[in-house]
């Protein structure tokens, strides 16, 4: 039986597997989606010009409270399934993090 994840761990950081849904009413968590599993979070902000990109970094930013430098889209930066590198941050600081309870 294969466990599914919506984040892969790393010597690191972690890679969370995201599903994000543009111009939502407020960016926030909206919980586990999909098949591959991946953890959907709503962005306030438009699919243009890298806005949602740059909202969802942000709200990540602040979630997992870490730099800038420490995030990274590795892939799905014009994709709404995106995978995003957080350096430094334990698969326990993301689902504590980020998770609805």
């Amino acid at each position: 039986m294969s466990q599914q994840t919506w984040f892969e761990e790393m010597a690191n950081g972690i890679v969370l597997k995201l599903l994000i849904q543009p111009k939502a009413s407020r960016t926030e968590v909206s919980g586990l989606h999909g098949e591959p599993l991946r953890l959907k979070i709503r962005v306030a902000a438009p699919p243009v010009d890298g806005k949602a990109n740059a909202e969802l970094l942000h709200f990540l930013k602040k979630k997992l409270n870490v730099t800038s430098s420490q995030l990274q889209i590795l892939r799905g930066e014009t994709s709404k399934s995106k995978d995003v590198f957080c350096a430094g941050v334990s698969r326990q600081a993301a689902e504590a993090a980020l998770l609805v309870k």
